[in-house]
């Protein structure tokens, strides 16, 4: 996949996650918890993939599914539950702007320290403007979020 194709996707992914944090949130104003909104999100998740799964790959796919379990394995799954559990209160309490501002930030400043990891990366003093950007975007989410918090 090129990098305009790509670039596609990831901002339909965006757009997505924000209808799917809005529509969660619809579902929690009905529910007890947002725990509710939670189960019902993996278990379709869940449902699509192994359906997407058996349909491709047949049950060895889900054999290999099973055999590549490792208990760190179980971490990205938790993980993601914390994100849509935290986005889903940042939609209720803040609003959609203030929670991505955070979020998007948040995963910049991250990213930046992860690439730090990859052998070859130059440092990350050299990265002027990678740099920059990150410090407008902090800066603009703090603008964006600094009324509600």
């Amino acid at each position: 996949m090129g990098v305009a194709p790509t670039v596609v996707l990831l901002v339909s992914a965006g757009l997505c996650l924000v209808l799917q944090n809005l529509l969660m949130v619809r579902i929690t104003l009905s529910a007890s918890t947002v725990l509710i909104a939670l189960v019902i999100n993996s278990a379709v998740g869940l449902t699509v993939l192994l359906g997407l799964l058996l349909i491709r790959n047949g049950a060895g796919g889900v054999a290999e599914a099973v055999s590549a379990l490792r208990p760190w394995a179980l971490l990205p799954g938790l993980l993601g539950s914390f994100f849509v559990f935290a986005g889903i209160l940042g939609y209720q309490r803040l609003g959609a702007a203030p929670t991505i501002a955070i979020l998007v930030a948040s995963q910049l400043v991250a990213g930046l320290a992860a690439d730090q990891l990859k052998p070859g990366t130059p440092a990350l003093s050299a990265q002027g403007l990678p740099v920059l950007g990150a410090v407008l975007l902090v800066t603009g989410a703090f603008l964006i979020a600094g009324r509600n918090v």
